[in-house]
């Protein structure tokens, strides 16, 4: 018995990611979109394939108010051969919404992934989060990061 193509397998953990997503999502972008740089049916040299380079992968957003919600854009590159595609952005924590670059990345064009910390109800001090960057590059994830130090107004 032969081997699944690595690409039907690639397909299954992109379906099963996508099924984890919370429903009612609009984030989302067609699978025709989206080509496995490195699958077996596909093949392209290392020159050839997507390669997404961001200007900064960390931001503080300093002091914030309880209160406030605040934003950020990671800028990105696509210094690769290839369309780059940003098929999912994903943050450790419902304080942080995130929305990006839904169309391909053509090679020398730039993208966005935008990060908006809401800081209300959160305790104050020091806090870090991560943002995932799931797209067709390799590797396929990219971590980028938010710290802010929470201030409660009246509170010492």
């Amino acid at each position: 018995m032969s081997k699944p193509p690595l690409l039907i397998l690639a397909i299954a953990a992109i379906t099963l990611i996508g099924c984890n997503q919370k429903s009612g999502s609009t984030n989302s972008v067609s699978p025709d979109l989206v080509i496995n740089p490195v699958s077996a049916g596909n093949k392209q040299k290392p020159g050839e394939l997507p390669v997404l380079v961001f200007d900064q992968t960390k931001h503080d957003f300093g002091l914030v108010v309880q209160s406030e919600k605040t934003s950020y854009k990671f800028i990105c590159t696509n210094t690769g051969g290839s369309n780059a595609v940003i098929s999912n952005v994903s943050s450790t924590c419902g304080c942080t919404i995130t929305d990006w670059t839904k169309s391909p990345i053509k090679p020398g064009d730039k993208g966005e992934v935008e990060v908006v910390f809401n800081a209300s109800g959160k305790p104050a001090g020091y806090i870090s989060k991560t943002v995932k960057v799931l797209a067709n590059t390799q590797p396929n994830t990219i971590d980028l990061e938010v710290t802010a130090e929470i201030y409660i107004p009246g509170k010492k």
